[in-house]
């Protein structure tokens, strides 16, 4: 099986603990027209999608903390990270997950988003694209104190701060959440907030 300058693709099963796992072992076509052998393993966690909530007449953004164990792992001390609202895609489905995930997680009921990018997150190891939306929430929107799913385990707390301070905690190292941090930018260099 040949796919453009790729070939004899094998998976093996690694791991099917939480996601999937591979060996991707394969033939690659080099410019010189040579074949060589090659293998990498690949981690599917299924695609995802990711929202900046913002108020524009407050200058607010919302945004979650929740712990993550690999930030821990690798040296955060509490492994307390500050992100925006984002999930896994249930059925496929971007903007009908990432609405289900702002009430899930903040307790904002939104019915209008705007998708603004997408982007491979860790392309040389994770198979997923993560569909990036900005969406406008109002405080009588709020219809629970959201804080994630109880089966998911997920214990977010709920941040409402000024966008000019979200900014700030990029800098400071505050905010180190890859997602988020393309999502202020984005917001930044759009003039989200003018």
């Amino acid at each position: 099986m040949k796919y453009g300058n790729v070939r004899n693709i094998k998976k093996e099963l690694l791991s099917d603990n939480w996601y999937s796992l591979n060996k991707i072992s394969f033939e690659y076509q080099r410019e010189d027209g040579e074949w060589e052998e090659q293998a990498r393993e690949a981690y599917d966690r299924g695609n995802g999608a990711v929202i900046l909530l913002y108020n524009k007449s407050k200058g607010s953004v919302v945004l979650t903390r929740q712990f993550r164990m690999p930030t821990y792992l690798n040296g955060n001390a509490d492994g307390m990270m500050i992100e925006a609202c984002a999930g896994i895609l249930e059925k496929g489905n971007a903007e009908q997950t990432i609405k289900m995930e702002v009430e899930e997680e903040t307790g904002y009921k939104i019915d209008k988003v705007e998708k603004v990018f997408e982007s491979y997150m860790s392309p040389g190891s994770v198979t997923e694209i993560l569909y990036f939306f900005i969406g406008q929430y109002e405080d009588a929107m709020r219809i629970s104190k959201g804080g994630g799913s109880e089966e998911e385990t997920e214990n977010i707390e709920v941040l409402e701060m000024q966008f000019s301070k979200a900014l700030n905690m990029m800098a400071t190292g505050e905010i180190r959440d890859a997602k988020t941090i393309m999502l202020l930018q984005w917001a930044q260099i759009n003039a989200l907030f003018e």
